[in-house]
């Protein structure tokens, strides 16, 4: 009986864990059926939104990813740059569209175009690449060698190798700024396309590879444009110009201590004038900690030029926390030359796609398309279509002003319904907070009259010239400009251009932003994304000096149209008043023949 129990008790022993053992196969089999089926299932879900993108001609460009329903898409700036202002974009449905440049970011290798016929386009849905970390699973997509001739996008999984990387520009306009790194392939034609998390969601906009030079073949380092920094530019890159990235006007070093510090500084920077000095010690910038002077240059590159940000520094012990306004990192005409040097996509030598038309069919070997060419070929126009010649718009300054224009009215329009139509008010407007404090707006000139003194605008004298009341920047100044803008609109403004969004200090969010010039005075007037509002008028006499800023709150209603019922002035970082108006009249007459 013994022997009969240890025999039984030996084969339980043998039998169990191989009971268990199958039963933790199968639970591991599951686990990798189910990890196997949700990866297809993300790659499906990311290949539907990217883009091949081919020139006018029938051949490669490279890749892109489509961003919303409408059909606006990200590239490389590199990709469209030879091919212009006119291009075709091959989707995963097999279809081939029709596709113009928005938008150029030459510096951060960005570029926005527009895709044609249809409006539920399959989209990608952005993630936060901030949330994204070494070692995370990722693939890219695009069209690498041109294999996709069926539009079938090929696709390349891999992680994430690091984070934060910075590259210099290296003797070229492009600039990569806390991009992440990935060992998932990138080749030649990838340029462009997306990189997914493992959930299918957008962290980034693949640009550099670094190659094997006689092969041209990817050894593993692969970098993308973070999805983030896009964020940043997304509204300027539907502006239809060309963007540029931003300076603080200082540069920073680290010390013998290890400290950050700063080396050398503008004083015509308005870090300057916020206080930042020579030494001092800048620990946090756009609200991430500053410990190395590449951090510091990560964070600068993903804001445009314009944007205000906030920043800390130690000087003596002692914490100041400011808010900088970023200059360009270029001049115009420097902007515009260096477009032109930029490198363009170097394509593979493989056939393009069957064509849906006769156009060439031939493909493009790697010396051809490698000439310096024009952003806009000026002997494009003859292979855009007919019903796509309405949508490209050449304009100095700009990758195409039909989109600026587009996004000027319709940001104009929506103030119109939030607040009502004032062309017809060209008669003198009347503001007061009793007989202590009025103000009287006209078409010439305006007045501000307190209880101890009055001040007009001189129709005579340039209105940079004419910053009253003193210590306020120019209110009056931006009162006017304020009204004209109401009245005349932006056609009859001055210049008015489609900024893109920026955000106004102490609010959440950005806001449309509009910039016009007239009797050479810039201001920024901020629109609110959703009410429509006008929220702030930001008039800069000259480059070199803090604008005077209006801050327009508590709308009501006024004869069928809404004003503003309070007013907060500041310059530079004083509060100079704050008004709240009790009477608003305006007089109605017709707007005086020219």
């Amino acid at each position: 009986m013994n022997k009969l129990v240890q025999t039984i008790a030996f084969a339980v022993l043998l039998v169990v864990p191989l009971c268990w053992a199958k039963i933790a196969r199968g639970q591991v089999a599951d686990a990798v059926r189910d990890a196997e089926q949700q990866r297809i299932a993300a790659v499906a879900k990311a290949s539907a939104s990217t883009v091949a993108i081919f020139s006018a001609d029938g051949n490669g460009g490279g890749s892109g990813v489509v961003i919303s329903p409408d059909g606006y898409a990200l590239t490389n700036f590199h990709v469209v740059q030879p091919v212009g202002a006119y291009m075709e974009c091959g989707m995963s449905d097999g279809r081939l569209y029709d596709a113009v440049l928005v938008s150029i970011d030459p510096t951060g290798d960005v570029a926005l175009i527009k895709l044609f016929g249809r409006d539920d386009f399959p989209t990608a849905e952005m993630a936060d690449s901030d949330q994204v970390r070494a070692g995370d699973w990722c693939f890219a997509i695009g069209n690498p060698f041109l294999l996709a001739t069926n539009f079938e996008p090929t696709v390349t999984y891999g992680i994430v190798s690091g984070v934060h990387r910075y590259q210099e520009p290296a003797g070229t306009i492009l600039e990569y700024t806390d991009c992440i790194q990935t060992d998932a392939a990138i080749n030649p034609g990838n340029s462009g396309g997306p990189l997914f998390n493992s959930d299918g969601n957008l962290i980034g906009v693949n640009g550099r590879g670094s190659f094997e030079k006689r092969g041209r073949v990817n050894v593993g380092l692969g970098y993308a444009i973070s999805i983030n920094q896009i964020k940043h530019f997304m509204g300027y890159l539907h502006s239809g110009r060309i963007v540029d990235h931003a300076t603080l006007g200082a540069t920073l070093d680290a010390d013998e201590e290890g400290r950050v510090v700063v080396s050398n500084i503008l004083d015509s920077s308005d870090a300057y004038r916020r206080g930042l000095r020579y030494s001092d010690e800048v620990v946090s910038f756009g609200n991430r900690t500053i410990d190395s002077p590449n951090a510091f240059k990560n964070v600068l590159g993903i804001y445009p030029k314009g944007w205000r940000v906030p920043l800390s520094f130690l000087r003596d012990g002692v914490r100041h926390d400011i808010h900088v306004r970023l200059a360009g990192v270029h001049a115009r005409e420097e902007l515009l030359a260096k477009i032109q040097q930029a490198p363009a996509e170097e394509m593979p030598p493989k056939p393009a796609p069957e064509r849906k038309d006769d156009r060439p069919q031939d493909g493009q070997s790697e010396d051809e398309g490698q000439e310096e060419t024009p952003l806009l070929p000026h002997d494009q126009a003859s292979t855009v279509p007919d019903e796509l010649q309405p949508f490209i718009e050449e304009r100095s300054g700009f990758a195409n002003y039909y989109f600026n224009e587009l996004n000027r009215t319709r940001v104009w329009n929506a103030f119109h319904d939030a607040v009502g139509e004032f062309s017809e008010a060209h008669g003198n407007w009347q503001l007061s907070r009793g007989d202590e404090f009025a103000v009287t707006l006209g078409d010439e000139t305006s007045s501000i009259k307190t209880a101890n003194v009055t001040v007009s605008l001189d129709p005579e004298k340039d209105l940079s010239q004419q910053l009253m009341p003193q210590g306020s920047g120019g209110m009056l100044t931006a009162l006017h400009l304020w009204r004209r803008l109401l009245v005349e609109g932006p056609t009859g403004f001055g210049d008015v251009v489609y900024v893109g969004r920026a955000p106004i200090v102490g609010h959440e969010g950005l806001f449309e932003v509009l910039l016009g010039t007239f009797d050479v005075v810039e201001t920024h007037f901020y629109f609110h994304p959703i009410s429509g509002e006008l929220r702030l008028v930001e008039m800069t006499p000259d480059p070199g000096v803090d604008p005077c800023e209006v801050e327009l709150l508590d709308y009501r209603d006024i004869g069928g149209r809404k004003l503003p019922h309070r007013m907060l002035i500041r310059h530079g970082d004083n509060a100079v008043l704050d008004v709240e108006v009790k009477s608003i009249h305006l007089s109605a007459t017709e707007k005086p023949e020219t």
